[in-house]
């Protein structure tokens, strides 16, 4: 009887640890890309800490990609996903701490200053860069949706990616050898 009810989503994803993988090495390709969205489209420069928060995402993308070719082998499964799980812990915890700096619960680095600028050409250019550039700061939110600045929305994202890697990697502990 248990054959005919179909599974639910989030439990045909847990089934298999090579989909958990590919899921979470996705949602980190896609936060990545939302970030350059951001920066590229929108032209809201990064600061220190958002630029940080970048790196537990890149790496995500390169260990499902590097994992997911030899991930048939539970030994595989189980090391990758306990690799995304500390990404994702490390992610979260980027994002809370961002987040904190913003609301000032916390207190932000001293060389918080930005992205550097496009390196000028000559003194004049160098001149209009001094005049126009503006340092971002880690303490002020470039744009909020919902009360959440990117970095919160960093660190929700983190917490889910997360909660999906350890109900992955328990998943891939359970199954037998």
């Amino acid at each position: 009887m248990t054959d005919t009810i179909p599974l639910r989503p989030l439990a045909r994803l847990l089934a298999d640890p090579r989909r958990v993988i590919l899921v979470v090495g996705l949602a980190s390709l896609a936060l990545i890309a939302g970030a350059w969205f951001f920066e590229l489209v929108l032209h809201l420069r990064p600061c220190k800490l958002c630029l940080e928060q970048r790196a537990p995402h890149y790496a995500a993308i390169g260990i499902a990609a590097l994992a997911l070719p030899f991930a048939r082998k539970r030994p595989v499964q189980i090391a990758a996903l306990a690799v995304l799980a500390g990404l994702m812990l490390w992610s979260l915890g980027l994002g809370v701490y961002h987040s904190g700096v913003e609301w000032g619960w916390f207190a932000g680095p001293n060389d918080c200053g930005g992205t550097p600028a496009p390196a000028p050409g000559n003194v004049a250019d160098f001149m209009r860069q001094l005049e126009t550039t503006r340092i971002v700061s880690c303490t002020e939110a470039a744009w909020r949706f919902l009360g959440l600045s990117l970095a919160g929305w960093n660190a929700l994202a983190s917490l889910g990616l997360l909660a999906l890697s350890l109900l992955g990697l328990r998943g891939a502990l359970r199954r037998p050898r």
